[in-house]
């Protein structure tokens, strides 16, 4: 069965799996969405038994239907190696009457990982498909793991250029770290004076910019996209639920076809819509819990039916959290719109120029798969103090901001369903953050690094080696630029006059 894509605003024709990734988002502004979710037929006894690169490939198949069995195995294979520390990719952790799914085990340490491991593959993969000579340009904003992930996964990849926008005190000082050391000819890092959704709509602007591609194309370049509006980096992500259900099934923790909720901390939305696309996909999942920080824009719109972004961007100890434009939100409104792209686009254009929609009684009736709550600083400092006193177990504060709402999730409603927390990122990457939730004041004074071996050994966890190789690694990015400046700063990156 060949599933084929086409755009949230298009007129309806549709593109193959390769052509969607190597397009990143379409010429209409929309995003690339399947024509069907497929399902998921394999039995759980069979998909319990195997490694987490089997489950992907008998995920991703089913999505990407042009790329042959040898081009996604290896793509696979090449994507989910020693990057990471542990053979399980993805392990579960019962701590506080949870199972923490660590998603954090990459080359960066964070759930980005999970998917930008194997974009660079597909994307070459997709640009041979497609007979593109072109050199290739990611361009990506990040609210502080995307950028690092995206750039580790695509260093020296011929034939491909990423430059990376995030916003200049928006990011913990690991994250930024992390940033302007990354090695590689080809990676370019830029600080904006601004927020992450200034950046996200500088990239989107440069995108939908003719005049530019036309520009570009002439010297031989074009664009393509790392963040999750790329359908590439959407469908990887599907793979680790139903790889987590699996290993539960695997356990005897779950009966078959026992329902399970899951939690996630929710920023751009792509995370928690690949849950619903498991879902969707037949996997076993009752609650999708839509957990947000101070920024509680989805907790409104979840809440209320009325997405509305006008209001006061709050940096909080959660950043990748902080946004207020959540670009993959826009998939799910598309599909619960009927699939209707007249529809949605109206919608886009509401909150392009107002800053806000609100959707009909009939699309909110079909958002029952959900639930939405946010949690404070207070609330989510609290949590991680709880947590590590209680279990000895240390989360970082994205994750702690999910727990926080699965706690008032089950407050509220009773249910004891087993539950999967996506955790989101180590605890070393919010170093200071988390270690002040652990006792205030204590750490105060020590610098980052202090802090980190701290952590070290109260969590009895080793220092990860994405810590230890920026510890004395020397900055190779300083360009600050106001976002007016974005797109040229990418021309002269790129040396186009």
């Amino acid at each position: 069965m060949e599933v084929l894509y086409r755009s949230t605003r298009g007129n309806g024709s549709t593109v193959t799996a390769s052509n969607a990734i190597l397009k990143g988002l379409s010429e209409d502004g929309g995003l690339f969405v399947p024509d069907q979710i497929p399902a998921l037929e394999v039995p759980m006894e069979q998909l319990a038994q195997m490694s987490y690169q089997e489950v992907a490939y008998e995920v991703m198949s089913r999505f990407l239907t042009d790329f042959t069995e040898e081009e996604l195995k290896k793509c696979i294979q090449s994507a989910y190696d020693q990057k990471f520390d542990t053979d399980v990719i993805a392990p579960l952790v019962k701590a506080d009457g949870a199972y923490y799914l660590e998603l954090f085990h990459g080359s960066t340490i964070a759930f980005k990982d999970m998917a930008l491991s194997i974009l660079p593959y597909l994307l070459t993969t997709a640009a041979k498909k497609n007979g593109v000579t072109n050199d290739i340009v990611i361009l990506t904003a990040t609210s502080g793991d995307t950028g690092k992930a995206a750039m580790a996964g695509f260093a020296d990849v011929p034939g491909t250029k990423i430059i990376v926008f995030y916003p200049k005190d928006g990011v913990s000082p690991i994250q930024e770290k992390q940033m302007v050391t990354q090695k590689g000819d080809n990676t370019y890092v830029v600080a904006i004076c601004g927020n992450f959704d200034d950046a996200q709509t500088g990239v989107k602007k440069i995108f939908n910019d003719s005049e530019m591609k036309a520009e570009l194309a002439d010297a031989g370049y074009q664009f393509s996209s790392a963040n999750s509006i790329n359908i590439g980096r959407l469908v990887p992500q599907i793979v680790y639920y139903v790889y987590a259900y699996a290993n539960l099934y695997k356990t005897g923790q779950i009966q078959p076809g026992e329902e399970i909720n899951v939690v996630v901390p929710t920023g751009n939305f792509g995370n928690i819509l690949a849950a619903y696309y498991a879902k969707n996909m037949g996997l076993p999942i009752k609650k999708l819990i839509c957990a947000s920080n101070d920024n509680k824009v989805l907790f409104d719109f979840f809440t209320t039916g009325t997405y509305d972004r006008n209001r006061e961007f709050i940096l909080t100890t959660s950043p990748s959290m902080d946004i207020l434009i959540s670009s993959n939100l826009e998939r799910l409104i598309y599909r619960i719109a009927g699939n209707d792209p007249e529809k949605n686009k109206v919608l886009m254009e509401e909150l392009t120029k107002d800053g806000a929609y609100h959707i009909t009684d009939e699309m909110k009736a079909q958002l029952a798969d959900f639930y939405g709550n946010y949690a404070t600083e207070e609330e989510t400092a609290e949590t991680i103090r709880k947590i590590y006193k209680d279990c000895g177990y240390v989360i970082d504060t994205h994750t702690s901001v999910a727990a926080t709402v699965y706690g008032k999730y089950t407050k509220e409603t009773g249910d004891t369903a087993k539950t999967v927390i996506a955790s989101t990122a180590s605890p070393y990457k919010f170093t200071r953050s988390v270690m002040e939730a652990i006792d205030e004041g204590k750490y105060a004074s020590m610098g980052d690094f202090e802090l980190i071996d701290q952590l070290s050994e109260i969590s009895g966890v080793a220092v990860p080696n994405a810590i230890e190789e920026i510890r004395n690694a020397e900055v190779r990015h300083n360009t600050v630029a106001e976002v007016a400046e974005m797109p040229a700063v990418v021309k002269n990156i790129l040396g186009i006059k």
